[in-house]
């Protein structure tokens, strides 16, 4: 996060995962955008912004909707920089997307060093119910790969579920990712003051 010299604050997010799990749906959801069916593909990276009153302050949210496509992967690697949160999206009912979530890891770690506040999003709740048990990716793995990585690399991360389809807990996920950046450069600030 970075101070304007309107006083108005600056935050970025990235957001990853494999393509067609609802990484865009999701930002156009935060930003109040209407849903749409069947799935456009982003092409390389799409950019989005948002004026947020967080905690008193004028926040300049930042969001950059990463391709999750392997064929973009060297684009990407420059749109992590300066980056103070993560939000990294698989899809319930695609289990290949939840196995692929440590790569995107990975190639965030790799693009960035120590890895700012992650959330986790398991997107598209809404289908669950439709698909054979089996076949779905539960809350519990959700939550236990979550746990794994915060144990792993000392990242300050949450797990959410989502739908961006019906709205279910998208505002939710993005407070509380600023709050946790908020919280990151609040306690860099000081360990520079203190040290």
């Amino acid at each position: 996060m970075r101070d304007q010299d309107d006083g108005s604050k600056i935050m970025k997010a990235v957001l990853i995962g494999d393509g067609a799990v609802g990484k865009t749906s999701i930002r156009r959801n935060y930003l109040g955008e209407d849903f749409i069916e069947g799935h456009l593909a982003t092409i390389g990276v799409d950019l989005a912004t948002k004026r947020v009153l967080f905690e008193q302050d004028i926040v300049k949210f930042i969001i950059w909707d990463l391709a999750g496509q392997p064929t973009f992967e060297k684009v990407r690697g420059h749109y992590y920089s300066g980056c103070n949160g993560i939000l990294l999206v698989y899809s319930v009912v695609d289990r290949e997307s939840f196995d692929n979530a440590s790569k995107w890891l990975v190639e965030a770690y790799k693009n960035m060093g120590p890895l700012p506040p992650t959330v986790i999003i398991g997107n598209k709740i809404d289908l669950r119910l439709s698909y054979d048990k089996k076949k779905y990716v539960t809350t519990e793995e959700g939550e236990a790969f979550t746990k794994y990585f915060i144990e792993k690399l000392e990242v300050p991360a949450i797990f959410r579920e989502t739908s961006a389809k019906t709205g279910a807990n998208i505002q939710d996920t993005f407070h509380e990712l600023l709050r946790m950046m908020s919280e990151a450069h609040n306690e860099k600030k000081s360990d520079i003051f203190m040290g």
